[in-house]
């Protein structure tokens, strides 16, 4: 490897875990951390973020047999264990070196299934496409559900908008500079490869050819049931958190559809798992629902591990199962 490459993959590593740490330092300096422990030990309700816990399975593995579906159309058959286990490899992976578990998924079909890894890469980008409109219209919902209690607090209170961002200190707004700036560089690296890795054609035609696989998707119901499923598990993975903490127990299924929808835009932002925008902008809006600075900041910071450490969880568990699974000596012809 020279040193230029040597250089670019140790910014792509070295560069997120920077950014979400010094966020993280920031937002939890001089943080009570023993205090945090006796709310999880005395305070939470364990119960429901037990009950949180298999929406976040479900929703990783609705995904899986999604993906399945989407390369049907191009003759890939895949197992279904083998797609679902590249799914939980991929958000593990993800959290060593942000956004590369996408190309993780596709090289464990290619090495299992022997499924060409640039239509693989193809469907990926057909899924963003699909989560991305599932993603504006929650954030439709949940901005026209909530034009009432906002124009409510505002006659209310007599806050003004221009309130509402003086609330904000300077080093608010320079958290909120960093990760605006971070995603447009993350968009402009990506557009960058895309680029280059088009310049192969054979390439290029499996990336088109999974962007155009939906339109031969046999059962589309069934692709569409998926595909809202992944954010409904998701969505409740996050809103059972809710009843964890007294604080956040009376707050509404509203409250958690807006927090979920700025913390689903926050993890644009490339750090592992969204670790530092993610509690920085659902902290934010818990704050503006009345919940205390301390308070918001117990929510995220144990929300969030809590989550990341099933990720790990299901990572570990696909790594271990794809070590004991038979790898196709030729593509397959048959769904199993």
């Amino acid at each position: 490897m020279d040193t230029k490459k040597l250089l670019n993959s140790t910014i792509k590593i070295v560069l997120p875990l920077i950014l979400g740490g010094g966020i993280l330092y920031w937002m939890y300096r001089g943080f009570d951390f023993g205090k945090m422990l006796q709310v999880v030990q005395n305070e939470m309700n364990w119960t429901w973020m037990l009950w949180s816990m298999p929406f976040g399975i479900l929703a990783q593995t609705f995904r899986g047999w999604r993906w399945k579906q989407a390369l049907e159309p191009m003759g890939e058959r895949v197992r279904n264990s083998v797609s679902v286990n590249s799914i939980f490899l991929s958000y593990a992976v993800s959290l060593v070196i942000p956004r590369v578990g996408e190309f993780a998924r596709c090289g464990v079909l290619s090495r299992y299934d022997r499924v060409s890894f640039a239509k693989a890469l193809g469907t990926v980008v057909t899924e963003r496409a699909v989560d991305s409109l599932i993603v504006l219209l929650i954030t439709a919902i949940a901005f026209l559900s909530q034009i009432r209690v906002f124009t409510n607090f505002f006659s209310k209170t007599g806050t003004r908008i221009d309130d509402i961002f003086g609330m904000f200190t300077p080093m608010g707004w320079l958290v909120t500079a960093i990760c605006a700036v971070s995603a447009l560089i993350l968009l402009y690296l990506v557009r960058r490869h895309l680029t280059i890795y088009n310049k192969v054609k054979e390439t290029l035609s499996g990336i088109w050819q999974g962007v155009m696989s939906l339109k031969g998707v046999k059962n589309i119901p069934l692709f569409l049931f998926y595909s809202f499923a992944i954010w409904i598990s998701y969505f409740l993975h996050f809103y059972l958190t809710f009843f964890c903490f007294q604080e956040t127990t009376t707050l509404g299924i509203t409250c958690a559809l807006v927090c979920f929808v700025v913390g689903s835009v926050a993890v644009i932002v490339p750090t592992p798992n969204g670790a530092g925008p993610w509690h920085f902008a659902v902290k934010t809006m818990l704050i503006l629902y009345g919940i205390t600075d301390e308070r918001a900041l117990y929510f995220v910071l144990i929300v969030h591990t809590l989550q990341t450490l099933l990720v790990i969880l299901l990572g570990i568990y696909a790594w271990i199962a794809l070590a004991f699974t038979r790898k196709a000596t030729a593509p397959i012809e048959v769904n199993r």
